[in-house]
């Protein structure tokens, strides 16, 4: 399908690779996690650096979405799209599949398809990490409940069955987190 190749492809362009590298910052894939998304460019130091990286790495779903519209005007391929960008971000094809862990993809996803859950998404990962101090904490807990809030509160099936997907994804890439999570080795953020 069309929109799941789009949706794949602009999903796959490793921003956080490109640009500590163009900014003299290095290989991220040798240091902290070895992930290429914003919170490993953090790990840098450079905070602006990481930020774009953000910024690029939640609209590579949103852009994934919108193209797909324009050419297909389809919403459900458009979110589809949307989705597979969060898988290209994670198994992206040019790193041979080892990516990030698509989190703010994630989010870019959840924005163009419902951005009143993309706010509850949001919302509930600064509560967690405010509270608990753990970025991969707040990601787990709030992508899990991301596919309920969609189908309790807004009523949507179809967007739940694509949430779920979603969140499944997320939460199985966080497989080492949640280890280190279980024996307390898991390092906090600081804000």
């Amino acid at each position: 399908m069309i929109a799941i190749f789009i949706g794949y492809l602009i999903g796959a362009i490793p921003f956080g690779l490109i640009l500590s590298k163009s900014f003299g910052l290095g290989d991220i894939r040798k240091i902290g996690s070895g992930n290429i998304g914003a919170t490993n460019v953090l790990r840098t130091g450079n905070k602006k650096i990481a930020f774009i990286t953000l910024l690029l790495d939640i609209l590579k779903a949103v852009i994934a979405g919108a193209v797909t519209y324009q050419l297909t005007h389809s919403l459900p391929q458009s979110d589809l799209a949307a989705i597979a960008a969060v898988i290209g971000h994670i198994f992206p094809i040019w790193l041979k599949f080892k990516g990030g862990k698509g989190v703010a993809t994630g989010v870019g996803a959840i924005l163009f398809i419902d951005p009143l859950a993309a706010l509850f998404t949001c919302l509930m990962w600064l509560v967690i990490a405010f509270t608990f101090k753990y970025s991969s904490l707040a990601a787990l807990i709030s992508f899990s409940l991301l596919p309920f809030f969609e189908l309790f509160i807004m009523g949507n099936f179809p967007i739940f069955c694509l949430f779920l997907f979603l969140s499944l994804v997320i939460v199985a890439r966080h497989h080492q987190n949640i280890k280190r999570l279980i024996k307390g080795e898991e390092s906090k953020v600081t804000f």
